[in-house]
């Protein structure tokens, strides 16, 4: 009996597992699942980690160079054979060279906190996108559920004009009309699936699955308290402000390091090589090794004239460093509009489900009292038709605008720079931009920077684990 009870109880519990309810998807659900499924997040943390290596590349540049160089050679004059051999290693550093080498280490590093705030741009894109998906399903689920609901109500119109015309109350007219109707009211609810599935498809390319049940969004997102106040916080948060800003910074680095090009540098070089020589063995008849012989040097050089390159390429620095701010101005602009419009919308999405509502009840009355005016004569079949049309309608309009509000709000979030997985508080481990910029910033050689770098691709699963 006990062991009856607990297979009951365990079929029960899969039972209710395994039910749509139990599984049904939350707004969070869809956008840690986008947030962990793109592609196009995974593409330009790719992007950003080759900008970790360019400052990794640069802060190589004040380190020395080491390089070995071999040689072969064969030689005939006059019917006696020679060859050579020479083997050479040598060192050269760049001593002093008014601040070219720092400054490209700067302007890399500037590149690499632009390319982060890049990457925060596309994880907003990505939830955004997310948000869209999600909102579209159940807006598509709904329409089809209220074509579904029309469909019904016109077939039981459509047999109640046959059965009034059966009785010789209304004319074919009527009946013509009424299924006129309720063709119509079919083609919709296809085009309504038809949607449902087009809505489906978008929905899983944005998570990587297909949507089960989802649950009705969340309350909706506060916002700020005024319109200034949401700009404010924009201008301070919104990820392409912040990347221009970083281009700004490296241009302007860009400029100082046009003007340094035309300073002097100075490089130290030491290097240790060695020459092995035979002759023909009948005309030399022996092997000599040169001795190895050691140099070491300093070299100072300066470009006094480079044809007006040199100036070009710092008055093209200026102008870049010109349009990176013209460039923020803008984006700055843009992004006031777009608070500014995602703000707007929420009130025009406001309006419309209030005066909706308005418009559903007195439709609803209206429906109601045209179909009883019709059971007593006084109104015509096409009358009781146009009045389910009008209900329908409004109800199909809240479905739309109630879907505009939660986007808005999303929106506007999204002008402001807060729709990220930190801000919404998520509660998922995310990509740690730092750990892979700290692993390889001094471009690591030596064995325990590479074991810290592996862990770090091991963490990002670039690398296998052994």
């Amino acid at each position: 009996m006990i062991r009856r009870r607990l297979a009951a109880a365990a079929l029960a519990l899969g039972t209710l597992l395994s039910s749509p309810a139990a599984w049904a998807e939350s707004l969070a659900d869809t956008l840690v699942g986008a947030y962990r499924h793109s592609a196009l997040i995974e593409q330009n943390r790719a992007v950003l980690r080759a900008a970790d290596e360019d400052v990794a590349a640069a802060m190589a540049s004040l380190r020395p160079v080491v390089q070995w160089a071999a040689a072969h050679n064969f030689q005939q004059v006059d019917g006696a054979e020679g060859v050579s051999s020479s083997l050479e290693i040598a060192a050269q550093m760049t001593l002093f060279d008014w601040g070219r080498n720092q400054l490209a280490i700067d302007i890399a590093k500037e590149q690499v906190l632009a390319t982060r705030e890049s990457l925060v741009a596309v994880e907003q894109d990505v939830l955004l996108g997310a948000v869209r998906a999600f909102l579209d399903v159940r807006s598509a689920e709904q329409q089809v559920a209220l074509q579904e609901n029309s469909v019904t109500v016109l077939t039981r119109e459509r047999q109640a004009a046959q059965d009034r015309f059966d009785v010789g109350e209304i004319t074919s007219t009527d009946v013509a009309l009424a299924e006129a109707q309720l063709a119509a009211s079919r083609a919709a609810r296809a085009a309504a699936q038809g949607q449902l599935e087009i809505a489906r498809e978008s929905y899983r390319a944005a998570v990587g699955r297909a949507p089960g049940r989802l649950d009705p969004p969340p309350p909706l997102p506060k916002r700020p308290a005024s319109l200034e106040s949401a700009q404010d916080t924009a201008r301070g948060s919104h990820p392409a402000i912040r990347q221009s800003k970083r281009t700004v910074a490296a241009a302007e680095l860009g400029v100082a390091a046009a003007a340094a090009e035309r300073s002097p540098t100075i490089t130290g070089s030491v290097g240790l090589s060695t020459t092995r020589s035979s002759g023909d063995s009948i005309a030399l008849g022996r092997t000599t090794q040169d001795p190895s012989t050691l140099r070491a040097g300093i070299q100072a050089n300066q470009t006094l004239y480079s044809g007006g390159r040199l100036p070009a390429v710092h008055r093209r620095a200026m102008a870049q460093r010109d349009s990176a701010r013209s460039a923020l101005l803008n984006i700055s602009r843009q992004v006031d509009e777009s608070v500014a419009v995602a703000w707007a919308n929420i009130d025009v999405a406001r309006a419309q489900i209030g005066a909706i509502d308005e418009q559903i009840s007195a439709a609803q009355q209206a429906y109601e009292g045209v179909r009883e005016e019709a059971m007593l004569g006084a109104r015509t079949t096409l009358d009781v038709l146009d009045a389910e049309q009008n209900l329908l309608q409004a109800r199909a309009d809240k479905i739309t605008a109630e879907a505009n509000l939660q986007l808005a709000h999303y929106q506007l979030l999204a002008s402001m720079g807060l729709l990220t997985v930190e801000h919404l508080k998520l509660g998922i481990p995310t990509y740690d931009p730092s750990a892979y910029y700290n692993a390889v910033r001094n471009a690591p050689y030596t064995s325990t920077q590479g074991e810290n770098l592996d862990r770090v691709l091991r963490a990002i699963g670039k690398q296998p684990r052994n």
